[in-house]
């Protein structure tokens, strides 16, 4: 299972990647592979304000719908459109070309309360 290095974590199996004040947001291979065939994934808060912890969209796949929360306060900049008709994408590439949002940052400090590679592969171990 892959758990990238070079990102941080969040109990609810999202990964963030920071660029400066911006930041590339998807769920983890471990989430992918937990939810099974992803078949749908809604998000329709481009352009919104949400706080660190608030709902910014659902997955959906063939067994459940899980709800995808903000691991930090900010503004949605960019939605992934190609997931719109390729939903898929997000079980072969969920580091990649499944990336969901992309937003602002609105608090930087809350970077520190999130996981790192380790403290993550610690959460999701047997």
């Amino acid at each position: 299972m892959s758990i990238p290095q070079n990102l941080k974590y969040t109990k609810d199996h999202e990964w963030i990647k920071v660029e400066g004040t911006t930041a590339t947001i998807g769920i983890t291979d471990f989430a992918q592979k937990e939810l099974g065939d992803i078949v749908y994934i809604e998000i329709e808060t481009e352009g919104d304000t949400l706080d660190m912890g608030d709902v910014f969209g659902t997955v959906e796949a063939v067994k459940t719908v899980s709800d995808l929360f903000m691991p930090v306060s900010g503004v949605i900049v960019d939605v992934n459109t190609e997931l719109q008709s390729k939903a898929e994408i997000v079980n072969s590439d969920p580091y990649g070309a499944g990336w969901l949002i992309k937003i602002n940052i609105t608090n930087a400090s809350e970077l520190s309360t999130l996981l790192s590679d380790e403290q993550y592969r610690g959460l999701i171990a047997p």
